[in-house]
């Protein structure tokens, strides 16, 4: 698996996402936005620009939405895997974390880790939730938003895809990055990797 994460949007190495993408098709999925209504005027611009901004780089951004497929991994499974590529937009990692686990969608990702050619990519909470556990983020994004009648409880695991916590927003102008210190600092007192990623700054391996 190839992984393009930033630590806000984009990024300062956008040019090189199309050149990891193994083809023109990639999945946009928008769920750590579910702690706003669907048609919230704010996330639909995000998407907006999100799929401008995709196709001025020459990949094809159809938006996947894991609530759709709560009932159908199976569907899910066979949308991701014929791109090959997804871009996960940030927001609340808690709520990311669910919808991954809903949709299956975190099964689907760590059966692609193997796949030389599949891209991971996306901003913050897409980074974020791919650390072994999501505690340091607490201080950060409210863990006990539960926008699904499907689940009452926090998940605290993450995907465990990489062995650091991914800290996005660090020492940039973004109202997170105070609360981001405080998430480096639990790091430090529980003996965990992390990496500090500044806004504008990527992380391509």
């Amino acid at each position: 698996m190839k992984f393009y994460l930033s630590s806000f949007k984009f990024g300062d190495k956008s040019d090189e996402l199309a050149q990891l993408a193994p083809g023109t098709e990639i999945a946009i999925i928008p769920n750590a936005l579910d702690f706003r209504p669907r048609d919230d005027e704010t996330t639909i611009r995000s998407i907006k620009n999100k799929i401008e901004r995709l196709d001025d780089l020459g990949l094809d951004a159809e938006v996947i939405d894991l609530r759709d497929f709560f009932d159908d991994k199976a569907s899910l499974k066979t949308a991701i895997e014929s791109k090959g590529a997804v871009f996960v937009l940030g927001g609340n990692v808690f709520v990311l974390r669910q919808a991954m686990f809903l949709s299956g969608l975190d099964d689907i990702i760590i059966r692609q880790a193997t796949n030389p050619d599949f891209l991971y990519s996306g901003y913050s909470a897409a980074g974020c939730v791919l650390a072994p556990s999501l505690k340091p983020y607490a201080v950060v994004g409210d863990p006990t938003i539960m926008p699904y009648e499907q689940l009452d409880h926090t998940i605290w695991e993450g995907l465990g895809l990489v062995d650091f916590a991914f800290m996005p927003h660090w020492r940039s102008d973004h109202p997170e990055s105070k609360a981001i210190e405080r998430g480096i600092e639990y790091c430090k007192q529980h003996g965990m990797k992390y990496e500090a990623i500044e806004d504008g700054r990527v992380l391509i391996f």
